[in-house]
């Protein structure tokens, strides 16, 4: 049991350490095809609006795959941020317009600004705790290096 919770210990590196920032991108991204994929699917949404509603569904994945953004961007904390809501503006608009084409779903714009909000507080949470957590900066070079000097000491 404690060797089990000693991993535990390693999953802040995972969730936030530069050192697999790729993998965080990478996740997202292939969360987001697997969104459009299964969405598209005849009666997929039918059957999931049961468990939950659109809101809740449209707020949570936008939200877990901004998190996954932004902790897997470089950059200063703002840049973090706006790179991820961009990204999100962009994945949620392309979403819609994926589900316009098909007869038994259609494309929202509700849906596009749940989205987009649920973006921009996941963004501005992080923001605000990135900026608590982490030194300050004065540049996203130097950021990179010190991030690069932490992956390195493992």
């Amino acid at each position: 049991m404690l060797k089990r919770l000693q991993h535990l210990q390693h999953l802040p590196l995972l969730l936030l350490s530069d050192c697999h920032a790729r993998l965080r991108c990478a996740t997202a991204y292939t969360l987001y095809l697997l969104i459009l994929i299964l969405g598209s699917l005849p009666g997929a949404r039918q059957e999931i609006g049961s468990v939950a509603s659109g809101l809740i569904l449209h707020s949570c994945a936008y939200a877990g795959l901004t998190f996954l953004l932004f902790t897997g961007s470089r950059g200063l904390p703002r840049q973090r941020a706006l790179k991820a809501v961009l990204s999100i503006a962009a994945m949620g608009a392309c979403d819609e317009y994926v589900q316009s084409f098909f007869p038994y779903r259609h494309g929202s714009v509700g849906d596009w600004v749940v989205d987009c909000s649920a973006a921009v507080v996941t963004a501005s949470v992080l923001w605000l705790l990135w900026q608590r957590l982490h030194p300050h900066p004065t540049s996203a070079s130097q950021i990179d290096s010190n991030s690069a000097a932490f992956c390195n000491r493992r």
